[in-house]
């Protein structure tokens, strides 16, 4: 399953999350980091679910991009 990331850079880092997974999220120095933390997270997430057998959570997030001109 391929699930949607939110990435965002902070002042001291960056901070990552998954919006059909509540509560997964990573933090780190970097952006490479980060991802590689939210993809054990989201393992881990998953892994959890499993042994609890509660279901995997469908994918209903989307990116779209929307063009705005300046006025």
């Amino acid at each position: 399953m391929k699930y949607l990331v939110i990435v965002e850079k902070g002042d001291t880092g960056y901070g990552a999350y998954v919006p059909d997974l509540p509560g997964c999220i990573a933090v780190a120095e970097t952006e490479d980091e980060v991802l590689e933390l939210i993809e054990e997270a989201i393992e881990f997430h998953l892994e959890g679910l499993k042994e609890e057998g509660l279901p995997m959570p469908s994918i209903h997030s989307a990116v779209r991009y929307v063009d705005i001109q300046p006025a």
